[in-house]
């Protein structure tokens, strides 16, 4: 009994030991940071923009790699299969905690596959309409669409993309009923939009919904985030008119589950001070988005409430992946 008590205590001693060793050479090989969406969108640009900065602070390249695929899952996939050594790391995005209740067989846990490092930003989806649309705000929104249940047209880019599902979050605080409209992309429903081919879109975009707005094509009822937004600041949360009410697209960075606490630590201390730093700020203040930096509590914290949050709108709506 004496030795068996002598060697669990040993094997105690010895794990702290290792991952301090292993944060200490750590990185010892370059670092691959995998984006699971195709270049040009904000995942990929933060994921370029923060890669050559991790390159400085860290002594070794970081590579950036696009694996898109299924909204996600595929690049996801990779990452959490790969070695828990923090050599490879995901830039995920909001479909990441939405892809588990949307996909059936999914290759890998959301919660339990990944060591949350850091959330890197937010941005908040807008509510906007046509500038020739009655409403001027969100009240009075819900209560055309309540005169005409039905006969409103919502656009979408996408099953279970953040517009989505926080227009079918909308519709049921709401207590509405509108018909969805999906197109390939942003570009095409607000064209839609303009055309008055349908009347009301929640897009994804802030930054892209303020320059329509400083132009008068459009106009703004709400935002998505509990708070008013830099690029929109006149413009109130949805909240206000539907308490409870948010929905916030994001992106933050990921480790396979199992990397050493140490080497999480020390990604969390080195990417926090680039997201907070004056020139990362510009880049995101250009796309209409605000900087996080939180710890790896606090993100495990997020995605496990999105989750279950998303989880209970696809299910109560029915939503299929498409």
């Amino acid at each position: 009994m004496h030795r068996i008590v002598a060697l669990l205590f040993v094997v105690v001693l010895a794990a702290p030991a290792q991952e301090t060793g292993a944060a200490e050479k750590y990185p010892s090989r370059p670092i691959r940071m995998i984006i699971p969406s195709g270049a040009g969108g904000i995942t990929d640009i933060l994921g370029r923009v923060i890669a050559p900065r991790l390159t400085e602070s860290l002594g070794q390249q970081v590579v950036v790699d696009n694996r898109p695929g299924a909204s996600g899952v595929v690049g996801s996939q990779i990452v959490a299969k790969a070695a828990p050594d923090g050599h490879t790391l995901l830039m995920a995005f909001p479909s990441h905690v939405v892809n588990q209740s949307l996909y059936r067989d999914i290759p890998y846990d959301t919660v339990k596959a990944f060591a949350p490092v850091t959330l890197v930003s937010a941005v908040s989806p807008v509510l906007i309409v046509n500038s020739q649309f009655p409403a001027r705000s969100v009240p009075e929104l819900v209560a055309i669409a309540k005169e005409k249940p039905g006969q409103l047209n919502h656009g979408s880019v996408g099953s279970g993309s953040m517009g989505h599902l926080g227009a079918e979050l909308f519709r049921s605080m709401a207590g509405i009923k509108f018909a969805f409209v999906t197109y390939k992309g942003s570009p095409q429903a607000l064209t839609a939009l303009l055309s008055g081919e349908i009347q009301f879109y929640l897009i994804g975009s802030a930054g892209t919904a303020a320059s329509h707005v400083k132009a008068g094509r459009v106009r703004a009822l709400g935002v998505g985030a509990k708070q008013r937004i830099a690029v929109l600041p006149d413009v109130p949360p949805i909240a206000d008119t539907l308490p409870g009410y948010e929905a916030r697209g994001w992106n933050g960075i990921l480790a396979p589950a199992g990397t050493p606490r140490p080497i999480v630590e020390r990604l969390n201390r080195e990417i926090v001070k680039i997201v907070r730093s004056p020139e990362f700020i510009q880049v995101l203040t250009g796309e209409g988005a605000t900087p996080v930096g939180n710890s790896p509590a606090e993100f495990d914290a997020v995605i496990r409430a999105d989750v279950k949050k998303w989880a209970k709108i696809i299910k109560d709506a029915g939503i299929k992946a498409q």
